[in-house]
């Protein structure tokens, strides 16, 4: 607790190194003090969607007046982390595994920056995946696979789902090529984690490769019509209390945001895009998703051009011993 010149008493709340200030006229029946989160355990995971975790020390402190039951709606506003360019202005890139020696993991940095994020919840009708390049559909039936601890069941069990959901769902959708997934938990142990970086899956030029590395013999027919890369996200441990995912609509972003880095693999060199912050952009997040629910979060299109920039974030109203946040993110190539 501080005390400003007018002799007021005010309590600062750390998140993300930024401190917030709020008087302190609060009714003396609300309970309130400083209780570390366990979100991630103390620690802020980032990292390029498909590399391995890399986590820097931070601690997450907030003030907490909800139960552990408590599922965050409506406005927020929250840190995102944009891009930073490299400081010697050398062209970014990222390693995927872990680095040769004495290279850095990446060479480029964070700019965090307060954004005011909006709820999409009842508002779900009001976007579609072609003009803001993300969907939201409600009411899926509960899938086969209850564990998602396996990869070759989620494959088995999963993927056919998954296919049939944007086959369904995808305005024009003839083919769908499921070609990796990734699980999200946000656990010490896991060895994927949120990921707290704003940025695209794919770029221009990697959409392309992944065709030609997928399906060698068809891509030069393949590309000669429409070829989307769809990622189909979804929460598989209950409603989403801990690093919801923010998604940006892309009307909002210019190419110009757009940077695009040399994904690092030990056998060949992809390519990602992280995002600069600019003015005008619209974020939004889907409050206290759950399994009966599906993202769509379009990375690619070779029509429009409409792709979607996305990130978990902190959010500063997850309570105290918040659910950690697990998910499933299946990524498919759409022809037609």
């Amino acid at each position: 607790m501080i005390t400003n010149p007018e002799g007021k008493s005010r309590y600062i709340i750390l998140c993300n190194h930024r401190h917030r200030i709020l008087p302190s006229k609060i009714p003396p029946s609300i309970n309130l003090q400083f209780t570390p989160t366990t979100l991630n355990s103390h620690r802020k995971t980032t990292m390029s969607t498909t590399t391995q975790t890399t986590t820097s020390s931070s601690t997450f402190q907030t003030i907490s007046t909800h139960d552990s039951s408590y599922i965050p709606r409506g406005t927020v506003t929250a840190q995102l982390q944009f891009y930073k360019p490299p400081t010697d202005n050398s062209k970014p890139f990222n390693y995927v595994e872990k680095a040769p020696e004495g290279q850095p993991q990446r060479n480029f940095g964070d700019d965090d920056l307060p954004v005011t994020v909006q709820d999409i919840r009842s508002h779900e009708s009001s976007f579609n995946i072609d003009t803001n390049a993300f969907a939201a559909l409600s009411s899926i039936p509960p899938s086969k696979e209850i564990s998602f601890n396996d990869d070759e069941s989620v494959k088995t069990s999963y993927y056919p789902e998954v296919e049939e959901l944007l086959l369904k769902h995808v305005p024009g959708a003839k083919r769908i090529f499921l070609f990796d997934h990734t699980i999200r938990r946000a656990s010490p142990s896991a060895s994927r984690a949120p990921v707290t970086r704003v940025h695209i899956d794919q770029t221009v030029a990697s959409a392309a490769a992944r065709v030609h590395h997928h399906l060698p013999s068809e891509a030069a027919d393949l590309l000669k019509g429409r070829v989307r890369i769809i990622n189909v996200w979804r929460p598989i441990n209950g409603s989403v209390q801990s690093f919801p995912l923010a998604f940006a609509d892309s009307t909002s972003v210019p190419n110009e945001a757009m940077v695009g880095i040399e994904h690092r693999y030990p056998d060949r060199t992809g390519e990602t895009a992280a995002v600069q912050y600019t003015d005008g952009q619209r974020w939004h997040y889907w409050s206290g998703m759950d399994g009966s629910e599906r993202l769509l979060l379009q990375c690619y299109d070779s029509e429009n051009g409409a792709r979607v920039p996305h990130t978990a974030f902190v959010d500063p109203r997850s309570p105290e011993g918040a659910r950690p946040r697990e998910s499933i993110e299946v990524r498919a190539l759409v022809f037609g």
